[in-house]
């Protein structure tokens, strides 16, 4: 494949419902949750439904279960699925022929509400326990202060090297 590249398709617009949430592998994770508890407390949306595809299911997942600690009381309903999406590859030398493939892509749906959703439904899940919800506002520490518990982890990837001070390593 490296003698091609994928030409981009432009997006089919379809329309998004005021309480829909598509959540992308890029978007900041507080950016959703702050969107989401503001539908359901200060625009007061009996129901929001929060939908991803591919690498971005596991930020949906971790996104719903940050919001049921925040708003309480909310039924939850998972639906799972997939979807074909063609990609086309335009050849980058001559002789070579388009090519198109197909590839399945995962894509969960999950609907929070406020009223009992269907109980039967194999991915039902019912409101967590009001004392496992904190009722507040989500708060980002971008503007300084302390972080105590959010923020980067230090560490990671070494010490970092030599600085020259008191090296005790010998090249002979």
């Amino acid at each position: 494949m490296d003698r091609y590249q994928r030409v981009e398709k432009p997006k089919e617009e379809t329309p998004i419902n005021e309480n829909e949430i598509r959540v992308t592998a890029q978007g900041r994770m507080l950016n959703y949750i702050t969107y989401a508890t503001s539908l359901l407390q200060e625009k007061e949306a009996t129901e929001i439904a929060l939908k991803a595809m591919g690498r971005a299911i596991n930020k949906t997942v971790m996104i719903t279960e940050l919001i049921k600690r925040r708003v309480a009381r909310l039924h939850q309903n998972t639906s799972i699925s997939s979807t074909d999406i063609t990609d086309t590859w335009e050849p980058l030398e001559e002789g070579l022929l388009p090519l198109e493939t197909t590839r399945h892509v995962s894509v969960i749906t999950i609907t929070l509400s406020k009223n009992e959703l269907d109980t039967s439904s194999t991915g039902y899940q019912p409101p967590i326990p009001q004392d496992q919800v904190k009722i507040g506002h989500v708060q980002d520490h971008q503007g300084g202060g302390h972080q105590s518990t959010m923020g980067r982890i230090r560490g990671g990837r070494g010490r970092g090297r030599d600085r020259g001070r008191g090296s005790t390593r010998r090249l002979n």
